[in-house]
């Protein structure tokens, strides 16, 4: 039986008890966002420094989710655009806190530099504030598969061979993020969760597709060139976990469109986190738990 104090608070918020619920044919109350705990996170082209990094949604998801090893897997700074015009947010040194929180925590981080922010390729080999820069990495999962962690950007031939026509298509890309923003703030004012625009086109469009495709099959290839059973890598803001010619082909996706992770779990299992539908199902979870529906006041 609930106490008399208990009973009083519950009446001073107008919240029904467990029982009352029951009585209601209502579900008991969900239970707070948890954290959760990984073997090993994989995170990429977070872009900080540009306006269309979901830096808060990427904030909550390394506030909830911990690890033994963090990989960054480049892109993580976007120094292409903090060139042409200054952009840094509160919640974009949030971020960064975290990651050094994470170090300080006992997290080992590494960083693997991308196109975006090739400038810290040249402090590969180097470790600063506790995370560790390398080139490229070798992570062995829990079920002692061998797997070459790299951005991907090596094996891009626009970026390589056409550095022009990559700024370009940046440029692009972040007037597609503008109106992807705009068309979730729409989103929002009508209590909709977040869903990628830009993304959806990206996979309706059949050159995006083809490229795509041929740049999953060049990094499975490089892969088994060097006799590892798979790749992690970035680049494409395309997150797919998937098996091609006997390797395994992991990419972690962004955190400008679709907010997604790669995980692997204590067993090696690896897995792509989809934040956005995981934050989504958290502000229900504290709606129900702050607001009270109208049939709940008491007649």
């Amino acid at each position: 039986m609930a106490s008399e104090s208990e009973s009083h608070m519950r009446n001073c918020l107008d919240v029904p008890s467990t029982a009352t619920r029951r009585a209601r044919g209502l579900p008991a109350r969900p239970m707070p966002h948890r954290s959760r705990y990984h073997r090993t996170i994989f995170i990429s082209d977070t872009h900080l420094g540009t306006r269309g990094c979901k830096a808060e949604l990427l904030a909550d998801f390394l506030t909830h989710n911990e690890c033994r090893t963090l990989y960054l897997v480049g892109d993580i700074i976007d120094g292409w655009a903090l060139t042409q015009g200054w952009f840094w947010s509160p919640e974009h040194s949030r971020v960064v806190d975290l990651i050094l929180r994470k170090v300080d925590e006992g997290t080992r981080v590494i960083y693997v530099p991308g196109n975006h922010d090739e400038a810290f390729r040249k402090y590969c080999g180097l470790v600063f504030a506790g995370v560790e820069l390398k080139r490229e990495a070798i992570h062995e999962t829990a079920r002692g598969q061998a797997l070459l962690v790299i951005h991907g950007d090596h094996f891009d031939t626009i970026v390589t061979c056409a550095r022009w026509l990559a700024l370009l298509g940046d440029r692009a890309y972040t007037l597609a993020l503008i109106l992807n923003d705009v068309f979730n703030h729409a989103r929002r004012r009508l209590g909709m969760p977040y869903w990628s625009l830009s993304a959806y086109l990206k996979r309706k469009v059949k050159n995006a597709v083809s490229y795509i495709s041929s740049f999953e099959h060049v990094l499975a290839r490089e892969a088994q060139s060097r006799g590892l059973d798979g790749v992690v890598c970035g680049h494409i803001h395309h997150a797919e976990t998937k098996m091609i010619d006997g390797i395994l082909y992991c990419n972690d996706g962004d955190w400008v469109e679709s907010c997604t992770a790669l995980v692997e779990d204590a067993r090696g299992r690896l897995e792509i986190v989809q934040w956005t539908q995981l934050a989504a199902e958290h502000a229900l979870v504290l709606r129900e738990m702050t607001h009270v529906p109208p049939d709940y006041v008491a007649a």
